[in-house]
């Protein structure tokens, strides 16, 4: 059961999104000291929290549960492997949800703005919404250069290849659950925001960005922390990028 809060955000969107079932997933590696924070930051037009416990070495499990989480346990490591364990638990749900939510489990997106994340799938008839992290409203150092590098040359190939209007790939996403279920998610670890995104540009999906908030996160990044993570996301991002285009 899922503990009550007192979050602030955007009672108008909020009253149009508790029609909506709405489960979110966070992929966790290593998050006890933040994961208590991004659970309590979830507003409560939110039906479910799911916690996937990539394999963490710490107390992430334990402190999540504690938090009202559902903890999943995924010893495979990755970022795909965390999200296709949550993913494959809502399948086996009797009523599954109308829109799903991806967010990090490092506290470094800000889960209060969710209703503005949903938003424009309820409202405007969106299948796919991309938090974008906007220079504007980025903390500063949230973001690394290999990060801030990787999604420019990302999004400015998906632009030439694709047409694409996205210009982030940031984590904190929602999508409608059939969508998402339609695209086929296969990535196991670090391509998995850009295979989203591709899969759904060429199903032709609805898609729109929103601009949020970003902070530095609690911890080391597993993935631009470190020279070795963020060499083989960069491979994983431009390897789909560069399949994808060859099938057009």
């Amino acid at each position: 059961m899922r503990r009550l809060r007192h979050c602030v955000f955007d009672t108008e969107h909020a009253t149009v999104a508790m029609e909506n079932k709405i489960i979110v997933i966070i992929p966790a590696y290593n998050e006890e000291a933040s994961i208590v924070n991004v659970i309590a930051a979830i507003p409560e037009i939110v039906s479910e929290v799911i916690v996937v416990n990539n394999n963490s070495t710490d107390r992430t499990e334990a402190v999540a549960k504690n938090a009202g989480a559902t903890v999943l346990k995924e010893p495979k490591r990755g970022y795909g492997y965390a999200c296709l364990k949550g993913m494959d638990y809502i399948y086996r749900l009797t009523e599954r949800p109308d829109i799903v939510v991806f967010l990090d489990g490092d506290f470094s997106d800000y889960p209060e703005e969710l209703p503005s994340i949903v938003a424009p799938i309820i409202e405007r008839n969106m299948d796919l919404v991309i938090g974008a992290r906007v220079p504007e409203l980025r903390e500063k150092g949230s973001m690394t250069f290999p990060q801030r590098f990787g999604n420019a040359l990302a999004t400015f190939l998906m632009r030439v290849f694709f047409s694409s209007k996205f210009t982030d790939l940031g984590p904190f996403r929602a999508i409608r659950y059939n969508k998402l279920l339609a695209l086929n998610m296969e990535d196991k670890t670090y391509g998995w925001t850009v295979e989203m995104q591709l899969k759904a540009l060429r199903k032709r999906y609805r898609y729109t960005e929103v601009p949020v908030h970003y902070r530095n996160r609690i911890g080391v990044s597993k993935v631009s922390g470190t020279l070795k993570g963020a060499i083989f996301a960069g491979i994983k991002i431009l390897s789909w990028i560069f399949k994808y285009s060859l099938k057009k």
